[in-house]
């Protein structure tokens, strides 16, 4: 398998997770550039023109509310979980438990390339 094909099934894997990321710190309201050192402080890191637009389609799909502020020397716009969002973040991160607890019975009784079974 060659690189590229690697590097897409990588980001593929990523975006889903960027998702639940961003949700699971927005409990309490955010700016972008806080939100993007917060994350790469977790170890997350995020490219802000994949964080914009995130930002942008999980307000429009319901699950943010965001607000304009202007303290100090510049506006900033802020972003927090609404009711929806919090809902979405509860399941999501539900599904995030199984999944990895599933996907780690997967690995660890892999043996890369053989089949047991057979």
């Amino acid at each position: 398998m060659d690189d590229q094909t690697l590097r897409n099934m990588e980001l593929e894997m990523r975006r889903g997770v960027l998702t639940l990321s961003v949700l699971s710190q927005l409990k309490t309201p955010r700016y972008g550039y806080s939100l993007l050192q917060r994350l790469a402080d977790q170890g997350m890191d995020i490219d802000q023109n994949t964080l914009y637009p995130l930002l942008r389609r999980l307000e429009k799909q319901g699950l943010l509310d965001s607000d304009w502020s202007v303290e100090g020397n510049r506006p900033r716009r802020y972003y927090v979980l609404n009711d929806q969002g919090r809902e979405a973040l509860q399941t999501m991160t539900e599904v995030w438990r199984d999944t990895t607890a599933v996907m780690q019975r997967l690995l660890d009784s892999s043996d890369f390339g053989e089949d047991v079974d057979q």
